[in-house]
């Protein structure tokens, strides 16, 4: 008797390493479905076991890199490297350099940008990501003829304002007047207000210091002058009427002056009347109707370390409104600074508050009330921004302009550089929009999570469902092949395929409908199904119990009883008996998947004793293949434990900081 029982307990082994030796077609198959998260568990698990070949590696990592987990991607991209790089595809080579990158290992991440680039000659991705660089498809313009300027010197030297064929530069570039005395953060002289007469291809090659009472023997940078040339509105350190003054910490804020223009000169300066010793204001530039003024200043209000504000300006009788924050679409927890609003009520604007590509980049963000771009912010993108400070960014017309940045192959400190813009063919874009509901009560999803993927399999974008159940993702490209997912916890994904065409601003309309997986008090999920006379677990129901463990991982404190009931067909002592195996072996099955012993209160199978419907015994020749097929059933009944689980919030990105420079500050 006790060999009888040893056999059978070696049979059940051998039985279950077969069964669960199955597991990776489960979890490609949860990978090609998009559910990354399920995927990488089930992947991760495989590895676990000892398989660690470079298939699942692959899938492993690519489930992370394409959920945005870069940190774990990174870490089993660089396991199939040290086991596979020789026969890896390029492609991998591309998506390792990319997490390498992301989490600092910025000479390794090169090198693979670099072996990548080798392998894939004309594909452009090498080239934008080698260079770091972001594709703008928001771009009306391209952005050439970069040009350093020969005004340019040693010293800090930045571009502000133009005025008709007038340059207004600032630099600290010694001068037989102003500008001797030296300014101790950075042992240069302070910086002075010069103007350059604009020649042919936006050159300037000689400064002149502004004449009147601009310029003192501390700083002055920055400003904005009216359109009839009457008044400036500049910044300068806290100093009036030959008198230095400091907050109560002892610092030197800047402050906003202006002054009006008589017989060639600039006089009668007077103090902004919403300037303090205990802050900052400066960076002035005028709205297009000039009733309002844009200011940078990090007072009391300010999200981030400076923040662009705005107050209501009467020119012509001095009189100001109280200033107010622009607000968190447009200032950061970063630094945003000179703002400059061109013909067309573009404002343009430096921060290093959002993920660019350097330091401070400039960034563009439509005032026009009626512009569906509105309150969206752009990167200007490369040429103009580089992996330095990028500032200062005026136009001169509509196809050319000047900016400034300490990028590398600079002349000094900071350098005025001009540009022209080429006008571009916007792209084609489109919409897709949709409503996620209950598939069992027909009701409104809202908090659903729902995903936006490439025919490849990255994940585009990711968004919650709103409080009506909405989602939305614009500006998708035209003429592309998506598939968008929606979940939630407690409920089977849906997933539906979508293909824009060529017709701008077209809505895709694409509903979702989310199975709930808690249905009263059971778990309910589609059938499970058994070979014929066998209870073996098999991978298609494999796969359905995977909802089950999903389930039980989301209510640690739940706990089920599972039951197994199969049609009239049969004796009533065998089917009994068939459903008890059945049962007891999906038990087995969820034990293996980690679920505790004691969460699982029973497994008992009914055989043909719960019939659903009259197809018993008497009626069973009368019955159809469909009506059987009800009777043949798997139940997870809950018995305790079916609490909400809150998600956790996501983290914020930290900030790039920078140091304080003249004219930053």
């Amino acid at each position: 008797m006790n060999k009888i029982k040893i056999l059978l307990a070696i049979c059940v082994c051998f039985t279950f390493s077969g069964m669960f030796g199955q597991s990776k077609v489960v979890a490609e198959r949860y990978f090609k479905e998009y559910a990354y998260v399920k995927s990488a568990e089930l992947y991760s698990n495989i590895v676990k076991k000892g398989d660690s070949s470079q298939v699942v590696l692959q899938r492993l990592a690519d489930s992370y890199y394409n959920n945005f987990n870069v940190v774990e991607a990174n870490k089993w991209y660089t396991l199939l490297f040290n086991k596979y790089k020789v026969v890896v595809d390029s492609e991998y080579y591309y998506k390792y350099g990319l997490t390498l990158k992301a989490v600092g290992e910025l000479d390794s991440a090169k090198e693979m940008f670099a072996q990548y680039a080798s392998l894939e000659k004309d594909d452009v991705r090498a080239k934008y990501v080698i260079s770091g660089l972001i594709e703008d498809k928001s771009k009306e313009f391209i952005y050439d003829n970069i040009t350093n300027l020969a005004i340019n010197t040693s010293y800090s030297d930045f571009n502000g304002f133009v005025k008709d064929s007038l340059l207004y530069v600032f630099s600290t570039q010694p001068t037989s007047g102003h500008g001797k005395k030296i300014y101790k953060w950075n042992k240069q002289p302070f910086l002075n207000v010069y103007t350059g007469n604009i020649k042919d291809e936006n050159q300037v090659e000689e400064l002149n210091i502004v004449k009147g009472d601009v310029n003192s023997k501390y700083h002055e940078a920055t400003l904005a002058i009216t359109k009839d040339g009457k008044t400036m509105f500049f910044t300068r350190d806290n100093y009036l009427n030959r008198r230095l003054r400091k907050a109560k910490d002892r610092t030197t804020n800047l402050k906003l002056y202006r002054v009006d223009f008589e017989d060639g000169k600039w006089k009668n300066e007077k103090e902004l009347p919403f300037n303090s010793n205990e802050y900052s204001v400066g960076h002035p530039t005028l709205s297009l109707d000039e009733k309002e003024l844009y200011f940078v200043s990090d007072m009391p209000g300010t999200i981030g370390g400076t923040d662009i504000f705005k107050v209501a300006l009467d020119v012509k009788n001095n009189l100001y409104g109280e200033p107010k924050n622009l607000g968190e679409v447009i200032n950061t927890e970063g630094m945003e600074m000179f703002p400059y609003i061109n013909e067309d009520n573009t404002m343009y604007f430096s921060s290093n508050g959002r993920f660019g590509l350097g330091l401070l980049d400039v960034y563009k963000t439509s005032l026009n009330s009626n512009d569906k771009e509105e309150n969206k912010v752009y990167n200007l993108g490369d040429p103009i921004n580089s992996n330095m400070d990028d500032f200062a960014f005026t136009l001169k017309g509509k196809n050319s302009g000047y900016f400034s940045s300490n990028r590398a192959g600079g002349k000094g400190d900071d350098d005025v550089y001009s540009f022209k813009a080429a006008e571009r063919e916007l792209p084609c874009i489109q919409s897709i929009i949709g409503v996620v509901t209950d598939s069992y009560t027909k009701q409104i999803l809202p908090e659903a999570t729902v995903k936006l993927i490439d025919k490849n399999g990255k994940v585009l974008k990711e968004m919650l469902s709103d409080i009506d159940g909405k989602y939305s993702f614009v500006d998708v490209p035209c003429d592309s092949q998506y598939t968008i997912v929606g979940s939630k916890l407690d409920y089977v994904s849906d997933k539906e395929n979508v293909i824009t065409d060529l017709e701008r601003d077209k809505e895709n309309k694409t509903d979702l409908v989310l199975q709930p997986l808690i249905v009263g008090d059971e778990i309910v999920i589609n059938p499970i199904f058994f070979d014929f006379d066998k209870y073996i677990v098999r991978e298609d129901a494999q796969y359905e119990l995977e909802k089950i463990v999903t389930v039980m991982g989301n209510h640690p404190e739940m706990i089920i009883k599972i039951e197994s009931h199969t049609d009239s067909r049969g004796s009533k002592e065998y089917n009994r008996s068939l459903s008890d195996k059945r049962a007891k072996f999906t038990r087995f099955y969820l034990y293996s998947r980690g679920i505790r012993k004691e969460r699982i209160v029973s497994a008992i199978g009914y055989g043909e004793d719960q019939l659903l419907n009259n197809c018993d015994d008497a009626n069973t020749n009368n019955c159809t293949e469909e009506e059987h097929q009800r009777n043949r059933r798997s139940k997870f009944i809950i018995v305790s434990g079916a609490n909400d689980v809150k998600a956790t919030d996501p983290s914020v990105a930290p900030l790039h900081k920078i140091d304080k420079k003249p004219g930053r500050n």
